[in-house]
């Protein structure tokens, strides 16, 4: 948890011991609230749109538990979305208390996410950044993503099984305004961030692929690979009718 510290009067020491054992990373989680209609809405049918925010709630919350237990140096959640009106928005908000959260801005999907890069970067970190579609990934594969980044990769990607990415790490937030270049939510969005940054003189390290949650055939895919809060919702919905 990356914590704001009082100035000490006598002007002492203020280095947490703690911080010498992080990754020097900021580990960015970009994510909306899950609320009946606004999240998951791929999942609606066979999900009704409270059954679609809830499984989009178990990620969220299998994600921060992941991206909470990872040794880094800095953590922050882009968030947007109104947590009031969302499924489990209670227990989301005190999981959120252990982040910094900063608002999604900006319009269109790319330029949120260049935003979340450059406002998270302020900690002079690099940054990983994840989205909540991802909920088998584990603290182990973010550390040792995070360890590639710190350690002077140009940049690391997670390529998604859909054909777009999980996980981007980058230590130059003014690297991160090239993915206003690369159309988002499609088959060809991994390859394309990808062909951007190599275009840009960015070496591309490949982190291990993963299934991102869109469609409810990916929620059965995911739940059988996990075992948190996510595979227990999926569990819970029993066999929805798969719609043809």
């Amino acid at each position: 948890m990356s914590r704001v510290r009082d100035s000490p009067a006598d002007g002492g020491d203020t280095t947490d011991p703690a911080d010498a054992e992080r990754v020097p990373v900021a580990l960015l989680v970009v994510a909306k609230a899950p609320v009946a209609g606004y999240a998951k809405t791929r999942l609606t049918p066979p999900l009704t749109p409270v059954q679609a925010a809830r499984l989009a709630a178990a990620a969220l919350l299998d994600t921060l538990d992941a991206a909470g237990a990872c040794p880094v140096a800095h953590r922050a959640v882009a968030f947007t979305g109104d947590l009031d009106a969302a499924e489990r928005g209670s227990e989301i908000a005190g999981k959120l208390a252990e982040f910094e959260v900063i608002a999604q801005r900006g319009p269109g999907f790319a330029v949120r996410l260049a935003n979340a890069h450059a406002d998270t970067a302020r900690a002079g970190l690099p940054v990983l950044q994840i989205g909540m579609d991802t909920p088998q990934v584990s603290t182990q594969v973010l550390t040792e993503a995070a360890r590639a980044l710190a350690a002077g990769a140009d940049a690391v990607l997670g390529p998604a099984t859909d054909g777009g990415w999980w996980a981007l790490g980058l230590p130059d937030p003014r690297a991160a305004r090239l993915l206003t270049e690369v159309p988002m939510s499609t088959a060809r969005t991994g390859d394309r961030t990808r062909a951007v940054l190599r275009a840009y003189g960015y070496r591309v390290a490949a982190l291990p692929a993963f299934t991102d949650v869109d469609h409810y055939a990916d929620a059965l895919r995911v739940a059988a690979d996990c075992s948190g809060r996510f595979a227990a919702e999926v569990a819970a919905l029993g066999a929805p009718r798969v719609a043809r």
